[in-house]
């Protein structure tokens, strides 16, 4: 796994404008290289306003959207179009505004399926499987990036600390009950699948997730500080405004925005 890399922006909108911009040039890349790219989207503040601020720029065009499969790496077990599921947020801010192809936009199923929350990440399991090819050797596909929020607990995608999620070693996704974040029900990425990015990003704003980071980014463990878990393959950024990297030490951050 890779060694966090720190940037560290002004204010929380410059944050998401900077990721924004950094979220196209990847995506342009890896499909520059390969044709096509696999991207995992989150949820929270910072990350829907990091789509807004994608589909607000010109940019957006140079990527190829027909050619982009788009995942999330955890999801509220709500109704399809519920203001508070993460498919819904983002379809808002960004994914209506550009052409997808919707056969490769692969939301999390809610109850509405008719499926339990158990069968419903199974079904999300099959789904990245399927999309899986031989040279990713695993269970999902090679995500080129995975975007991660983080709570002030240290929680990412749903998996929160002290929670049985988080010693999940064989499923991808798995469905989560008594999230101390309401909903209480979730389905969500486990370890194994975050760990098969290529590259992870957390990207979290506001003075309080300053310990949080703190603590992910120093020798606290994964169960304690779900966080320090998040590592991409080739590469992990965290991506934090002033607020939130107050309290790492001033040597581990580059600062980006004066």
């Amino acid at each position: 796994m890779s060694v966090p890399t720190v940037i560290v922006h002004r204010d929380a909108e410059v944050l998401a404008q900077a990721a924004a911009a950094r979220l196209i040039t990847r995506l342009v890349d890896t499909q520059a290289a390969r044709g096509s790219a696999h991207v995992v989207l989150t949820g929270g503040t910072v990350g829907i306003a990091t789509l807004a601020a994608v589909a607000a720029t010109a940019a957006r065009d140079a990527i190829d959207w027909r050619a982009l499969d788009i995942w999330w790496g955890d999801e509220r077990f709500l109704p399809d179009g519920h203001p508070e599921r993460n498919e819904t947020g983002a379809r808002q801010a960004l994914l209506d505004h550009v052409d997808v192809d919707p056969d490769r936009v692969h939301p999390m199923p809610g109850p509405d399926s008719g499926l339990t929350p158990e069968e419903a990440a199974e079904a999300y399991a099959v789904e990245l499987a399927k999309a899986a090819r031989p040279e990713d050797h695993g269970p999902v596909p090679s995500f080129d990036l995975l975007l991660l929020g983080m709570g002030p607990d240290g929680h990412v995608a749903s998996l929160f600390p002290g929670q049985p999620a988080l010693y999940e070693k064989e499923r991808s996704v798995v469905a989560v009950h008594g999230s101390p974040k309401p909903p209480p029900t979730r389905i969500s990425l486990t370890f194994p699948a975050i760990e098969a990015a290529r590259e992870v990003w957390v990207v979290a704003g506001g003075a309080e997730k300053a310990q949080a980071v703190h603590l992910a980014l120093s020798t606290a463990g994964q169960m304690q500080v779900p966080a320090a878990g998040a590592r991409g393959r080739h590469g992990t950024l965290f991506l934090l405004d002033r607020a939130s990297a107050a309290k790492i030490p001033p040597t581990l951050g580059r600062i980006a925005s004066p």
